[in-house]
């Protein structure tokens, strides 16, 4: 009765699929992140320690499979910041210094997601696309907030392009920081992306 339930030791087949798929979605993002690695679905797979059938149970090929690691850094990251921000109160420079923050020690803490959604998935043909949607997804996000916060008088448009510079600026700095082509710390990160922030709105 368990087998033909699809049920097995109390897990169902859809949990162990979504299990698997989570594997090979930890697997995707250290092989792409690691320069030593190749990133082939043959050595995704061996870190994840499935074979391929499995792979090809989650996702059509390797391209869905980054695209998958990089919709899920994007959620994540706009997730924390809007909850570092909402946490933060009122104040315009407050909420800019915790999102950026919150941002910034989501790096810190696993340098691979940045370099693979801001660096890496530049590079990919297939993905830059994706990444493109998602630079401009953030940058609608970003005029909303300044107009949510009333810091800009302009509106439409301008805050758009304004939140496109933003975004651009913030991707540009952040891809110098995780090269080491800049000295600076996290703290200076954010100070600068804050700025950078209250400045184009102000």
């Amino acid at each position: 009765m368990a087998v033909q339930s699809g049920v097995y030791r109390g897990v169902s087949a859809v949990e162990r699929a979504a299990e698997r798929r989570g594997r090979l979605l930890e697997a995707t993002l250290a092989v792409w992140a690691d320069p030593d690695v190749s990133t082939t679905m043959t050595n995704v797979c061996a870190r994840a320690g499935l074979s391929e059938r499995y792979f090809y149970e989650s996702f059509a090929n390797l391209d869905a499979a980054q695209t998958a690691v990089l919709d899920q850094v994007a959620t994540e990251i706009e997730t924390i910041t809007h909850e570092a921000a909402e946490a933060a109160g009122a104040d315009p420079a407050a909420r800019a210094i915790a999102s950026v923050s919150a941002f910034v020690q989501l790096l810190v803490d696993d340098p691979r997601k940045g370099r693979v959604a801001i660096v890496e998935a530049a590079a990919l043909p297939a993905l830059r696309p994706r990444r493109t949607e998602l630079m401009r997804h953030f940058a609608h996000r970003t005029a909303e907030a300044a107009g949510e916060l009333r810091l800009s008088p302009r509106g439409g448009a301008e805050d758009e392009l304004a939140g496109l510079v933003f975004i651009g600026g913030v991707a540009e700095l952040v891809t110098a920081w995780l090269d080491g082509a800049v000295d600076a710390t996290p703290d200076d990160l954010i100070a600068a992306a804050a700025r950078s922030f209250l400045a184009l709105y102000g």
